[in-house]
């Protein structure tokens, strides 16, 4: 390990900047050159009204994150031999089976064709399964067809929403598009159904306590909720950068968080600190203490979507550059906003601006967590990235 010092003042300016410009009320991080932290800063406010400063044990609703602890869970079950990738869900989830596909152009929820294959657990790991959201695509038939649904309720549990599912025709044949979606909820109950445990119980008992993980859950205990950081909305959903900042704590729906209910949503239920991610962030990386196997963690950081194609989104379209793994996206070449030497770089993050993310050629991994609503790659992150990218030195 070489002994630089690592200058990360210009990281500090830029966040203190977007703070000020209330684009965010704060941002908390922490930067790795191997397995080393060089940089761990807290810029802004927990809480803007009550001028509460931000510090590394504060709370963050961790959304999207989830999709990467449920991700591990799978593939502790995969290495163990219990699941296999290229499984079709039905051998543990029968009502999935026999999928109908919305015809292109579909005007109603009946106007469907038989899926042209099974959806397998690869799929579901890389969005390719054909299952939709209901929340980025106002104004489609499925988009109306999960919401009538109730497909992300909080007050059913997991078991509830695969049977909800059945009813619902997929968006396109499992494995010829990419489109973000429910599909990590749906292997979080595959962990259920094949370990015998709720969701909760087998990630406690797999990843948050062998890791020291201790503020990681579904909903942060009575006596913390001091330290739960207050949430945000931005000013103009099209315009992130336009400044002013609203208090948005209910979102997305009352108490969320704060109380333990019956769903365990592994696409987007888990609360954690900075601390806490940083440690899975650590045990994703080679070594004696990673979580799973060198060979596991490479095809986790592979491009699994086929040439040509990237992922994409129905607000933004398709984002140049960037494929999938299991369980998170990969760059394939950088863009302009991205880190020049970002290839091969394994990332996601949460709806409210908190991001992690994984760079083997750049020798560098680290998360960055914010209190935004749709803070999901805001220009503050892409920044940021350059910025820490650029201190580290490739």
């Amino acid at each position: 390990m070489d002994a630089r010092t690592t200058d990360f003042s210009a990281v500090r300016t830029a966040m203190q900047r977007y703070v000020d410009q209330e684009i965010i009320p704060g941002a908390s991080w922490a930067v790795l050159r191997g397995r080393d932290v060089v940089d761990q800063h807290c810029v802004g406010f927990a809480d803007r009204e009550a001028k509460t400063a931000l510090r590394p044990d504060h709370i963050f609703r961790a959304f999207s994150n989830t999709k990467i602890f449920v991700t591990c869970a799978i593939m502790l079950l995969v290495e163990e031999g219990r699941i296999g990738l290229d499984d079709a869900i039905e051998k543990f989830l029968p009502q999935l089976g026999n999928r109908k596909v919305l015809k292109q152009a579909a005007t109603s929820l009946a106007d469907v064709e038989p899926a042209k294959g099974q959806i397998t657990i690869r799929q579901l790991l890389t969005h390719t399964s054909g299952l939709s959201y209901g929340i980025f695509d106002p104004g489609t038939v499925l988009f109306k067809g999960y919401n009538e649904a109730r497909i992300l309720n909080p007050m059913t549990p997991l078991a509830d929403m695969i049977d909800r599912l059945a009813d619902l025709p997929l968006s396109y044949h499992p494995g010829t598009a990419w489109e973000y979606s429910v599909a990590t909820d749906v292997l979080g109950r595959i962990v259920e159904v094949v370990s015998g445990q709720q969701l909760d119980g087998f990630l406690k008992a797999r990843i948050f306590d062998p890791l020291g993980m201790n503020d990681t859950g579904f909903s942060v205990p009575e006596a913390q909720q001091g330290r739960l950081v207050a949430l945000y909305n931005g000013a103009d959903v099209l315009d992130p950068m336009k400044p002013g900042l609203t208090r948005a704590d209910d979102l997305p729906f009352p108490q969320a968080y704060r109380r333990p209910f019956p769903r365990l949503s592994g696409g987007g239920g888990l609360v954690s600190t900075l601390p806490d991610m940083l440690a899975l962030v650590r045990a994703l990386l080679p070594g004696p203490e990673a979580l799973l196997k060198p060979e596991t963690l490479r095809q986790m950081m592979t491009n699994q979507l086929p040439a040509g194609q990237t992922i994409r989104f129905a607000n933004l379209g398709p984002i140049p550059g960037k494929g999938f793994g299991l369980g998170g996206a990969v760059t394939f070449a950088p863009t302009p906003f991205d880190p020049p030497n970002s290839t091969g770089e394994f990332q996601w993050g949460g709806l409210a601006g908190t991001h992690w993310w994984i760079c083997p050629e750049a020798n560098t991994a680290g998360v960055l967590m914010a209190q935004r609503y749709m803070g999901f790659w805001n220009p503050f992150f892409f920044e940021f990235k350059r910025l820490a990218y650029q201190a580290i030195g490739g």
